[in-house]
């Protein structure tokens, strides 16, 4: 069984003010569960479309019962691959974003698409989806109900980190930097970068959008 979600909000803003901020977002007051971010692959098509790929390090605690079942070694951060593709001519941004790690305990995996609207000027239309999983035999569905309950909140904490870089848009950007995390899971999550990174030209890296 997976979990499903679903959504739509409209963002009172602009689609090319969205699209900025949102490259932006980080950091920010409502997000300090991302650790750091790297691109690893950038790409402007012949159609004049973007294709990026990032890899985001985020906290992974673990709820007080899941701490009495699970090794207490198990790492607390998880990486995090998000593609996305920026189409001027559809004017749409199209992110797709799934785990690396710890996917057998649970994988997560969201599509959210950003379109200017047909009906309301200056008003970007939001589409979240997300699909929710565990292979963890007997715990699944406690684990999957967890996964929703914090992908919501999660959520609002992104959206109103997104606003946050609206607003800031016209100003100075924010001089916090991300939350300096421990140095082993900043060393992985360099060593995954690189990992990806170093695909060779001429090979595409798989797209999910």
């Amino acid at each position: 069984m997976v979990k499903y979600f679903s959504n739509n909000t409209d963002i009172q803003n602009a689609w090319e003010h969205v699209v900025s901020a949102f490259w932006r977002r980080y950091p920010n007051p409502f997000s300090t569960h991302v650790l750091t971010e790297d691109v690893v692959y950038r790409e402007v098509t012949a159609d004049h479309r973007l294709l990026s790929r990032r890899l985001l390090t985020k906290t992974n605690r673990l709820p007080r019962w899941a701490e009495k079942v699970f090794p207490t070694h198990l790492a607390r951060s998880v990486y995090i691959v998000e593609d996305s593709i920026v189409d001027p001519l559809t004017r749409s941004l199209t992110t797709f974003t799934w785990n690396l790690n710890h996917t057998t305990l649970m994988a997560v995996e969201e599509r959210c698409v950003f379109k200017e609207s047909a009906l309301q000027p200056a008003t970007t239309s939001v589409k979240r989806e997300a699909w929710i999983s565990s292979g963890v035999y007997g715990f699944s569905r406690p684990i999957q109900e967890f996964g929703l309950a914090r992908f919501k909140s999660n959520q609002t904490k992104s959206m109103k980190g997104l606003e946050h870089a609206l607003l800031n848009g016209h100003g100075e950007a924010a001089q916090r930097p991300l939350r300096d995390p421990v140095k082993e899971p900043l060393g992985k999550a360099k060593e995954a970068a690189k990992t990806l990174a170093s695909v060779p030209p001429t090979s595409k890296p798989q797209q999910y959008i």
